[in-house]
């Protein structure tokens, strides 16, 4: 058969799953497993760092027997992470230290009010292009390290690693062998400086974080090792990491500065590219490294939505109005056009271009004849009147008068409804690719192209191929009206 499949872990944030693609870059098998969620406090979200390893590997192992390719057909492996969430282990025996601390958590919220009173966050956004949020991984591990029993001890011998998930998934594949990351993960930090492609010894020093600690930071596109031939039966080399929105971005061949792309999972993450210079955000969106090859960086202005795909679970597990996901748009489409709900799901805080880590959802224009039908519409329209928010704040920081076309993907974009509401509140036209699968058809991509099975960037982005556009057909009047309700509830909910 010959070595003619790529093997993407895409490790989320509610499940694990690895996706074999064949040498024309399409979808031969999938194989997924969901994890525990875990929520010890108000606002606190971890993961067992043993259920993404057991996870991942048994995936792994899933998706070759179900295709029925083994590891001789498999040319290099491309892993897609959920990104900020922070894991410590042990440099001997690879153990925990603490729970994995997910990017949705915000105990350090408080802490991150004391950088932004102590006048910190212009230089934090001039070294790493964030902003002093709980979001990033810099200050959960500060929280590991100061609360944890001995652990800043042991962090200063050199006893201890971290990682966001990328890492410490190599870690443990290459048996040890391999303590990196790729630019991508390392710009969601906090403690990378994104213009020198160094970790800041600045940031570390702020953030009371050692520097041996930290992984090496190599291209997107390279040599992150190979894995141990115990765990998948051969020693597979891994070629290409890439955060998930990253990997999108890249899944989207979103190559050439201005072209943009939204992905719609648990919550939403839009990209813009801005080529190879930092745009600085007068709007309070994120610069960050888009990806990173040949050792050349190319960034983007990113914003970030915490709740999206989120708030339809929240429907399904919280309220108990829905069974499944995919209900929801059956249910917008049967609502009440009369009665005007407005959702805004700040379960844990708002993200772009807010940044609140402290209020939280609320529910306006409530009648006595609202139902779930309402709320289901509610909740979808949300999304698109976040991503809205997001967009608007990138053209004022590109100076773009125009909306251009958005490239979308993730799980609720197979929702016709929600895109096409998202097309009608942009009054811009919303393109959904044939491919669904970007983010690890991006890891996939970079491996592949790393080892030669794929073509190099600009073959790779012909490839790109329409599976529907979904141009906005709501009047100008009521995109207006809809949209000064929602501003007008996130204000009322800010404040």
């Amino acid at each position: 058969m010959g070595a003619g499949h790529i093997l993407a872990i895409d490790q989320g944030t509610t499940s694990s799953r690895a996706i074999l693609f064949d040498a024309a870059m399409q979808v031969a098998s999938i194989d997924q497993q969901e994890f525990a969620q875990h929520f010890p406090a108000s606002g606190w979200v971890e993961h067992d760092p043993e259920d993404l390893w057991r996870t991942t590997v048994d995936t792994c192992r899933g998706v070759m027997a179900k295709a029925g390719i083994g590891t001789e057909g498999i040319a290099a492996i491309g892993i897609t992470n959920q990104r900020e969430t922070t894991v410590v282990w042990d440099r001997d025996t690879g153990r925990p230290l603490y729970n994995a601390i997910v990017w949705q958590d915000r105990r350090t919220a408080d802490f991150c009010k004391t950088l932004r009173e102590a006048g910190h966050t212009d230089r934090i956004a001039a070294i790493t292009g964030l902003l002093p949020d709980p979001y990033f991984s810099g200050t959960k591990l500060k929280w590991i390290l100061d609360h944890v029993d001995g652990a800043r001890a042991r962090a200063a011998r050199g006893e201890l690693l971290f990682g966001t998930v990328d890492s410490f998934l190599i870690w443990r594949l290459t048996g040890g062998a391999r303590h990196v990351t790729d630019a991508t993960n390392a710009s969601r930090t906090m403690l990378y400086d994104i213009g020198s492609g160094e970790w800041s010894d600045e940031m570390c020093a702020l953030l009371d974080v050692p520097r041996v600690m930290l992984p090496r930071v190599l291209d997107c596109a390279a040599d992150f090792g190979t894995t141990d031939p115990a765990i998948l039966g051969t020693a597979l080399p891994i070629r290409g990491v890439a955060g998930d929105q990253q990997a999108a971005m890249v899944g989207q061949a979103c190559f050439e500065p201005g072209m943009m792309k939204s992905t719609y999972g648990t919550g939403c993450f839009a990209l813009l590219n801005t080529g190879d210079t930092p745009v600085a955000s007068t709007n309070r969106l994120l610069t960050t490294i888009g990806y990173q090859l040949n050792g050349q960086r190319t960034y983007a202005l990113e914003g970030s939505i915490f709740i999206a795909g989120a708030v339809v679970q929240w429907l399904r597990d919280g309220l108990g109005v829905i069974e499944t996901a995919g209900q929801t748009q059956d249910m917008a489409r049967q609502a009440d056009p009369s009665e005007n709900v407005i959702l805004v799901p700040a379960f844990t805080g708002l993200g772009a271009p807010y940044w609140d880590a402290e209020c939280r959802g609320a529910i306006y224009g409530l009648t006595r004849n609202t139902g779930p039908k309402d709320l289901a519409r509610a909740a979808l329209e949300s999304v698109g009147f976040q991503t809205r928010d997001l967009l608007e704040a990138m053209q004022a920081d590109m100076g773009q008068a125009e909306q251009a076309v958005l490239r979308v993907d993730g799980g609720m974009c197979a929702s016709d409804w929600t895109m096409q509401f998202l097309a009608d509140v942009l009054g811009a036209p919303v393109d959904r690719p044939k491919v669904l699968e970007t983010t690890a058809l991006g890891a996939a991509w970079l491996a592949g192209m790393s080892v030669g099975l794929y073509p190099e960037q600009q073959a790779f982005a012909r490839e790109w191929a329409l599976d529907h556009r979904f141009e906005p057909t709501m009047d100008a009047s009521t995109r207006s009206a809809r949209y000064a309700a929602w501003t007008d509830a996130v204000r009322r909910t800010l404040s």
